[in-house]
């Protein structure tokens, strides 16, 4: 009798920590694992504004998936998924197709720009390794194309960002840390150079208390970060954004998009119920009247039974779903019972820079300052604890270059 097959879609973090779990856990005689992914590398996604600003190195985000999983005990197979066929219990790939016994789908997130138009055809967006470095290089290539050129547009300095949620804010945070850098470089007046985030709600940061999004704002500013809040976005042009009733545009040479998120489309074509992109998930984590099919991450909708609503969509939620559903399925596999998903919050921290952030921390302690940036330097090796392990730690962490 063959063994189980139990298969993962997607490193992200829900992916890697589930498929090291079930690896550390199940004899090799219990289960056959396979590890679907399309790069041979895992990458912090909570830390690509990082890269979008240039901040830090590509690689220093990233780490490669042979240095934490065991290919003894994992079979890893480089492809991207194309469809899941629930009915016939098989992965449809670019180059091949997998069958399952069980399966989890982590394959993260896409950028949603709301159907506004023009911003897929002239925003950046912040989505994974290579598009953030792409980012980072445009940035760049426009402060030396401003310094070598005579009568060149000041606008090809302003850099748009289109968003004022977490990755946002982070990413103007980072920018007002490069920008100056960049000005030095090119030799050219920090004056001329904008960074400008615009967000159609009333405020930025909505997860966060008035006070601490008070502090983050003028930390903001008082680096040359602007903001125009209440600001719809009507239409994303090859210039920039045309904002409010009025249509005013305002250009850039960069624009970015940071706005939202969905779900990976493979979901809906592959018949997937979903609802803006995911698909609501039971307590225990699969997907309802489906026994051998997992939902993690960006890809789910969990619901928290205290609020009635979904927890929102962050690295620990990922990484605490993946270790809940690497449970579930061994027991399965051992005919236990199954457990329902409780989300254990540590807090949340968002950086505005090298040395500066707010966050709200375990007892509901509020953190700005050094402080935050120290937390939010503490929650990301953390978080690459759970996904790599104390040698990644050692050699990727945060503190390491604090």
């Amino acid at each position: 009798m063959s063994k189980p097959k139990i298969v993962v879609l997607g490193a992200g973090y829900a992916g890697l920590v589930a498929t090291r779990r079930l690896s550390q856990k199940l004899a090799a005689e219990e289960a056959e694992i396979v590890l679907i992914n399309k790069h041979n590398y895992h990458y912090e996604s909570t830390w690509l504004h990082e890269v979008a600003a240039g901040t830090i190195n590509p690689n220093q985000a990233r780490f490669m998936l042979t240095d934490v999983v065991n290919p003894k005990k994992v079979r890893l197979i480089y492809d991207t998924v194309q469809e899941v066929k629930k009915d016939e219990k098989r992965v449809v790939l670019e180059n091949s197709e997998v069958s399952y016994d069980y399966l989890i789908v982590a394959l993260g997130f896409v950028s949603n720009t709301f159907g506004i138009p023009g911003m897929e055809e002239h925003a950046f967006a912040i989505e994974d390794i290579d598009s953030s470095r792409l980012i980072a290089e445009h940035i760049e290539y426009q402060f030396a194309k401003y310094a070598t050129e005579e009568n060149a547009s000041e606008d090809s300095l302003t850099i748009l960002v289109g968003g004022g949620g977490f990755t946002g804010i982070e990413f103007v945070g980072e920018l007002a840390e490069k920008v100056p850098q960049l000005c030095k470089k090119y030799d050219i007046d920090r004056s001329k150079a904008r960074i400008i985030n615009v967000e159609a709600a009333p405020s930025i940061l909505p997860v966060f208390d008035e006070d601490l999004v008070t502090y983050a704002k003028k930390s903001l500013e008082d680096r040359g970060v602007e903001f125009r809040i209440g600001a719809p976005i009507k239409e994303c042009t090859e210039e920039g954004f045309i904002v409010g009733d009025d249509k005013e545009l305002i250009k850039a040479g960069t624009v970015v998009w940071t706005g939202g998120v969905t779900g990976n489309p493979v979901l809906a074509k592959s018949g997937f119920e979903v609802f803006k992109g995911k698909v609501n998930v039971d307590a225990d984590l699969r997907v309802p009247g489906v026994e051998d099919i997992f939902i993690l991450g960006d890809c789910s909708w969990t619901m928290d039974k205290e609020s009635g609503r979904p927890y929102p969509p962050t690295g620990q939620l990922a990484t605490q779903e993946g270790a809940a559903a690497a449970d579930n399925i061994i027991a399965l596999l051992r005919n236990e019972p199954l457990k329902d998903f409780v989300f254990s919050n540590k807090g949340t921290v968002a950086s505005l820079g090298l040395s500066d952030g707010i966050g709200n921390v375990l007892d509901g302690t509020k953190l700005r300052g050094k402080a935050a940036a120290a937390m939010k330097k503490v929650v990301d090796d953390r978080s690459l604890f759970m996904v790599g392990g104390a040698k990644t730690v050692l050699k990727k962490g945060k503190f390491r270059l604090f």
